[in-house]
């Protein structure tokens, strides 16, 4: 009895996303809730049929025959303003990383505990005066909140004064799902309001500074809380225009909390991982014109995969530097142009170097990019 239930159960989900497909590729705005649903859970032909709708989709919106990357360098708020005498000047890493060809530093935590309160604001302008032409997207929702609140100014304020020190953009991390249930079983009951980290994305695209936006997934959501946060994200946009792009991610076992023992502690499958990303492509169409792989969180083929099924780009090469390697937050991984080069001779496109705005570097900033290898 059970079997049969199983068995007609399963059918009917694949007449849902067959249903769901012919509407998406009629007017993927007027498919409801429930069919965003089912195509998050399409498998086998289904599920082809979804990426190669996602990728068509990609390829109105985006350069058809580029996969775009950005030369960037990641650096620990923790580490480079700690002080120790172990760790190079923040103007040295940043010197580095110009030198290097990045043409973006990308800085996320939170300064230490006994930081001034205008702690944020000096490493701001401390990174701007080593190297001024570089962009520095920094500082997540919480610590932007951490900063107003140690300066004792509105929000917007700090947004404005950090703007003017320097400050470029904000990473749109620290999303994980927008909805408050979900992030207090994630936080362990601890984690910020979903109203919280929209006051300060909408307080930053208010100042004239943009975004990304991110979603995390695979962990203790469902997929309607994955259609309600693709959705809330794009009513954002409507609003705003200030996400530059949307970063799609899964948690990793290992950043799974003692909480989350037996729940989020699997790594998501290569099938949710591109219903995830074809789902996002469709249901953000003509609010987002840009999809990020994090590469850093999937293995290559699947990254090959979600490239062939909706996305665009890949982020950044995430150079690492000699003087301290472990000064990033995803210190030892680092995507080459040789391996570049590779990944985008397999989904059939070239790579294409972008700032941190999704426009063409200075003709003296771009990297050197191989003939591609067919």
């Amino acid at each position: 009895m059970v079997l049969r239930e199983w068995a007609r159960d399963a059918h009917a989900a694949v007449d849902e996303a067959r249903e769901a497909l012919r509407h998406v590729a009629d007017d993927p705005a007027s498919l409801t809730d429930d069919e965003w649903v089912a195509l998050l859970g399409a498998s086998g032909p289904e599920l082809e049929a979804l990426c190669a709708l996602a990728d068509a989709a990609r390829r109105e919106v985006t350069d058809p025959d580029t996969v775009t990357f950005v030369v960037n360098r990641n650096l620990d708020t923790a580490v480079v303003a700690a002080g120790r005498a172990d760790v190079p000047a923040v103007e040295a890493l940043v010197d580095e990383a110009w030198r290097l060809g990045a043409t973006e530093i990308c800085l996320q935590g939170p300064v230490p505990a006994d930081a001034p309160p205008d702690g944020y604001l000096r490493l701001i302008e401390r990174i701007h005066r080593a190297a001024p032409d570089l962009h520095l997207h920094a500082f997540r929702p919480p610590e932007v909140r951490d900063a107003a609140r140690r300066m004792d100014v509105p929000i917007a304020d700090f947004l404005r004064t950090a703007r003017d020190a320097g400050l470029g953009s904000v990473p749109g991390t620290a999303a994980q799902i927008l909805d408050d249930e979900v992030r207090s079983r994630l936080g362990g009951g601890r984690a910020p309001a979903v109203e919280d980290w929209i006051e300060v994305i909408e307080a930053a695209h208010g100042v004239g500074l943009f975004s990304t936006a991110t979603m995390l997934y695979g962990h203790v959501e469902t997929p309607r809380h994955q259609v309600a946060h693709l959705r809330l994200l794009t009513e954002i946009q409507s609003r705003t225009a200030g996400f530059s792009e949307l970063i799609v991610m899964p948690m990793l076992p290992a950043n799974a909390g003692p909480h989350l023992s037996g729940i989020a502690t699997t790594t998501v499958s290569e099938r949710e991982t591109r219903a995830v990303h074809a789902v996002a492509r469709l249901l953000t169409l003509g609010r987002f014109d840009h999809l990020q792989v994090a590469w850093t969180k999937l293995d290559r083929e699947v990254v090959e995969q979600v490239l062939r099924g909706g996305v665009d780009d890949i982020g950044g090469l995430l150079l690492d530097g000699e003087l301290m390697p472990a000064a990033g937050q995803e210190a030892g991984r680092v995507l080459d142009v040789d391996d570049l080069v590779d990944i985008a001779a397999r989904v059939g496109r070239t790579p294409r170097q972008r700032t941190t705005a999704h426009t063409d570097p200075p003709a003296d900033r771009l990297v050197s990019i191989p003939q591609v290898r067919r």
